[in-house]
C-alpha cells in the first residue's frame, strides 16, 4: 500500500512520495522515521508549558478533508484546500495529492494522512491559521505537566487507497502506542446483530416501568420485535439542588444531578403499600417481566462515566466511600474556540461530583455487579470527554482518562459476559487511543427529531467520521424516529453503516413499512461487514453545503456490495462556518453509481468473476448488468435516498451466469445471503443459496430455471427483462436453502 520514499525535510519543504507537502517549515520541527513511509513529526520549544502550538509549515493548493471537534464532545467533517481550512481541535487530516497537469501518464491520486496522538503525557490535535499554516497544538490538561519537546506528536503516512491507508496507519499506532485495539481484533456485543429500543426520544428522563411495557409492546404486535433495550436516562437514583419540587425547571439544570446510589430510583421500585400485581417490587423483577414477555435478549441501561451528569454526590450515605469532590470543568482554548455546548456551560456553572481515581474500579465494579444482579446485560456509558476538562492536579487528561478507561473496561470484562459496552460522547483522541476493549462508539452528535437543520448533518457526520473511529470501534449511528420525514434516510443509513439498528419511538408511534426494510421478523438485522464510509469520489466535497454533491456510501456483506446515495443538500449547515445554506441549491441533484464505488471489492468477487456485476435498486425495483467501471445516473430531491446491491455475476459454466441478490424487499437485501455453492451434475445442475428472513428474493440468471425449491419445496418463480430471477420466502421461515435447478 506504502509508496517507497520516506518523507523528509529538505530545503525547508516537507517532501512526501516526490512532492512538497508544506513549506516553510520551521527549523523546530522534527520528523522521526518510522516504518516504509510514515514519520512521526514533532518540534521543540525555548519554553517550558503545559500547552504548546507550533506551526508545521504552509499547506495550500491541495484537496482537504479534516475531521474535528466542533463541540467537546463531537467531530464533524470539513473540506477545504489549504490550511486556513484546517479547524482547531482536527483530530485527522487527509490531503489528496494529485499529478500535475504537465506529467505525461494519468496516475491515480495518492493521499496523505496526519494523525495527531498522544505523546507521553500530552495530547496533540492539528489547527490552521490565517496564512495558511497548518499548526499543531499538544497540551497536557494540567499547569502543572509542563515539556518543552515533543518527538512523536503527530503521526504522517501515504498511499493509494485512502481506506488501506488509514488501516495500515492505526496498525502502526496499534502497535507503537500499545494503548488501543483495533476494531477487527475485538469481540462484538451481540446486541449488534438485533432490532433494538431505546427510551431516549420516547421518553427522556420521564421513562417509567409501564412506558417501557407499552412500547416493547406495539413494537412487537407490528412484526418488528425489539430484542434489545437500552433504558437511558431517568432510572437512576439522584439528587439535583438546583431542581425544588413546585418551581419552575431552568433550562439546563438536570446537567447539576447527582448520584446518591447505584441502585434504580423509586420509579422502578414497589412501595410498600402497593399490591403485588401493580408493578414490579424491583429493577431485577421488572427486567425479568419484560425479557420473559418480550423475547429480549439484551437489556442495558444508561450511565455516566462520571456516574451521572454532575457527578457523585459526595456527602451521601452510600456515594461517601468513592471520595468523589465538587470540580469545576475548565475547558481548553481549541474546544472555547469552537461551539459552545449547554450541558457543558451548566458542568462548569455546577460541577461534577468527581470520583477520586484510585476509587474508580471500586465504583464501576460496584455498580456494574449489582446491575448484573438485577438480570442487566450491558451500559451505555455516556459523557466521557468530561476527564479532559476535570484533570488538574489529577495528573493530566490523557493519563486520568486511561486510569478511567482501563477500570471501565476492566469492570465491563469482570461483570458482563459480551463486552457490553456502548461508549457515548467519547470523541476525543484521549479516549479513541485509549479503547483496548471496548467495541462500540456513538459516531455522531444525537439526533434530534426536532430539528429540521440537523437530519443530514447527522448521516453525513457519522459517515466521514467513521473513516477514523471505523478503525477502533463500530461506529454507532443512533436511534431514530421511524415514524419521521426524515426516517427513510436515517433507515438506510443504518442499512449500509454496518451497526446497531435502534429507534427510539413513543410508544405505538410506528412506521412498520419502514421498519420491515430493516428488520426481520425474527427481531434480526442484517447487518453490512464493515462500518459505511463516503466513497472515494466524495472524500473531498462537501455533501451538506456545496450545493452540487451528492453522498454516497458503501459498504460490503459476505457476496455483494451494498452502496447508499443521499441528497444531504439545502437542508442544514455545518455549525462553525461562516456561510450558510446554499440558498440557490436545485431541489432535485443527479449523480452517477459505480460498482466501481465499493472498496474492497476482491473480498466478494471470487475466481469466476465475469468482471460485470447486477446492480438491483432498492427505489425502482430494477436490476441492471453493469461492468466494474460502469455507471447508473441517479437523481434525487433533498432529504431523499436510494440504495443499490451490487452483487459480482460469476460464470459457472459455459452456459449459466449467476449471482444473488438477496431479500429484495429489505434495504440491505445481500445482507440476508450467507451461502452459495454449485453442483455440476446434469442432468440436475444446480446452484444452492442458504440464507435468512422471509420475503421476496431476487437474483441474476443468465438461464430460466427449469424449477426452484425452498427447503425442498417446489415454489413458482418469476423470471422477466434484464435475467431477473424472483421467488417468495413464505412468512415463518426464517433460515433457507433456495436450490435452482436448470
Amino acid at each position: 500500500m506504502c509508496l517507497s520514499a520516506k518523507p523528509t525535510i529538505r530545503n525547508g519543504n516537507l517532501r512526501i512520495n516526490g512532492k512538497d507537502v508544506l513549506s516553510n517549515v520551521p527549523e523546530n520541527v522534527l520528523i522521526t522515521p518510522w516504518t516504509n513511509g510514515s514519520v512521526f513529526v514533532g518540534a521543540t520549544s525555548t519554553e517550558t508549558n503545559c500547552r504548546h502550538v507550533f506551526k508545521l509549515g504552509v499547506l495550500q493548493d491541495i484537496r482537504l478533508l479534516c475531521l474535528f471537534r466542533f463541540k467537546l464532545w463531537w467531530m464533524i467533517p470539513r473540506v477545504g484546500n489549504s490550511g486556513s481550512d484546517v479547524p482547531v481541535e482536527t483530530q485527522m487530516l487527509l490531503l489528496e495529492a494529485r499529478v500535475e497537469e504537465e506529467e505525461e501518464e494519468a496516475v491515480d491520486a495518492s493521499y496523505v494522512l496526519f494523525l495527531p496522538v498522544l505523546d507521553g503525557e500530552f495530547r496533540s490535535s492539528l489547527q490552521g491559521n490565517s496564512a495558511k499554516e497548518l499548526e499543531f497544538c499538544v497540551e497536557s490538561g494540567d499547569p502543572a505537566i509542563v515539556t518543552s519537546q515533543f518527538q512523536k506528536a503527530v503521526f504522517v503516512n501515504y498511499g493509494n487507497n485512502p481506506f488501506q491507508l488509514m488501516k495500515e496507519s492505526m496498525k502502526i499506532l496499534e502497535k507503537y502506542m500499545g494503548t488501543f485495539a483495533l476494531r477487527e481484533t475485538k469481540k462484538m456485543p451481540g446486541m449488534l446483530d438485533w432490532f433494538g429500543w431505546c427510551t431516549w426520544d420516547a421518553f427522556y428522563t420521564e421513562v417509567n416501568p409501564q412506558g417501557i411495557k407499552d412500547g416493547l409492546k406495539s413494537l412487537s404486535e407490528g412484526g418488528t420485535p425489539a430484542k434489545f433495550i437500552i433504558i437511558d436516562d431517568g432510572w437512576q437514583d439522584i439528587d439535583n439542588e438546583f431542581q425544588k419540587e413546585g418551581e419552575p425547571i431552568v433550562e439546563g439544570s438536570q446537567f447539576g444531578g447527582r448520584l446518591v446510589s447505584i441502585k434504580e430510583n423509586s420509579k422502578f421500585r414497589k412501595k410498600a403499600n402497593e399490591a403485588l400485581n401493580e408493578a414490579a417490587s424491583n429493577l431485577k423483577d421488572f427486567i425479568s417481566d419484560i425479557r420473559r414477555t418480550f423475547g429480549l435478549k439484551y437489556v442495558y441501561v444508561w450511565h455516566a462515566l462520571m456516574g451521572y451528569w454532575g457527578g457523585v454526590h459526595p456527602d451521601m450515605t452510600e456515594t461517601k466511600k468513592y471520595n468523589s469532590r465538587l470540580i469545576y470543568p475548565v475547558q481548553s482554548p481549541g474546544n472555547l474556540a469552537n461551539m459552545r455546548d449547554i450541558s457543558m456551560d451548566c458542568m462548569e456553572k455546577y460541577g461534577v461530583g468527581v470520583i477520586d481515581p484510585d476509587k474508580i474500579f471500586e465504583f464501576y465494579n460496584d455498580q456494574h455487579s449489582y446491575l448484573v444482579s438485577q438480570d442487566v446485560d450491558g451500559v451505555k456509558v455516556d459523557v466521557q470527554n468530561i476527564l479532559e476538562t476535570v484533570a488538574t492536579g489529577l495528573g493530566g487528561r490523557v493519563s486520568l482518562t486511561q486510569q478511567f478507561q482501563q477500570a471501565l473496561e476492566k469492570s465491563i470484562a469482570a461483570n458482563f459476559k459480551d463486552n457490553s459496552i456502548i461508549c457515548c460522547m467519547g470523541q476525543n483522541t484521549d479516549s479513541v487511543y485509549n479503547s483496548k476493549r471496548s467495541a462500540i462508539t456513538r459516531a455522531s452528535d444525537d439526533y434530534w427529531p426536532k430539528n429540521p437543520t440537523t437530519q443530514t448533518l447527522h448521516i453525513a457526520a457519522v459517515a466521514f467520521n467513521s473513516i477514523f473511529l471505523g478503525e477502533v470501534v463500530v461506529p454507532d449511528w443512533d436511534m431514530f424516529y421511524s415514524k419521521h420525514y426524515a426516517a427513510e434516510f436515517h433507515a438506510v443509513a443504518r442499512a449500509v453503516g454496518g451497526c446497531g439498528v435502534y429507534v427510539s419511538d413513543k410508544p405505538g408511534q410506528h412506521d412498520f413499512t419502514i421498519l420491515k426494510r430493516l428488520v426481520l421478523p425474527d427481531g434480526s438485522v442484517l447487518r453490512a461487514k464493515y462500518p459505511g464510509r463516503p466513497t472515494r469520489d466524495c472524500l473531498f466535497t462537501d455533501p451538506v453545503m456545496d450545493g452540487k454533491s451528492l453522498l454516497k456510501i458503501w459498504n460490503l456483506n459476505k457476496f455483494s456490495g451494498v452502496l447508499g446515495i443521499f441528497n444531504c443538500q439545502g437542508a442544514g449547515s455545518w455549525p462553525c462556518i461562516d456561510s450558510t445554506v446554499q440558498n440557490d441549491t436545485s431541489p432535485e441533484l443527479s449523480g452517477q453509481i459505480s460498482p466501481d464505488d465499493i472498496e474492497y471489492f476482491e473480498e466478494v468477487s471470487g475466481d469466476s468473476w465475469t468482471g460485470d456485476c447486477a446492480v438491483f435498486s432498492f427505489n425502482t425495483g430494477s436490476l441492471s448488468r453493469l461492468p466494474k467501471k460502469g455507471s447508473l445516473d441517479v437523481s434525487l430531491n433533498v432529504l431523499q435516498c436510494n440504495v443499490f446491491t451490487i452483487s459480482p455475476i460469476q460464470v459457472y459454466s459455459q452456459t449459466f451466469q449467476f449471482t444473488p441478490i438477496g431479500l429484495i424487499d429489505m434495504y440491505n437485501s445481500g445482507g440476508a445471503v450467507e451461502a452459495v455453492k454449485f453442483f455440476s451434475d446434469p442432468p440436475n445442475s444446480r446452484i444452492n443459496i442458504e440464507g435468512r428472513g422471509s420475503g421476496r428474493f431476487g437474483a441474476y440468471s443468465s438461464r430460466k430455471p427449469k424449477l426452484c425449491t425452498i427447503n425442498t419445496e417446489e415454489v413458482d418463480f418469476e423470471f422477466k427483462g434484464e435475467n431477473f430471477l424472483i421467488l417468495s420466502v413464505p412468512a415463518g421461515i426464517n433460515s433457507w436453502e433456495i436450490a435452482i435447478y436448470l
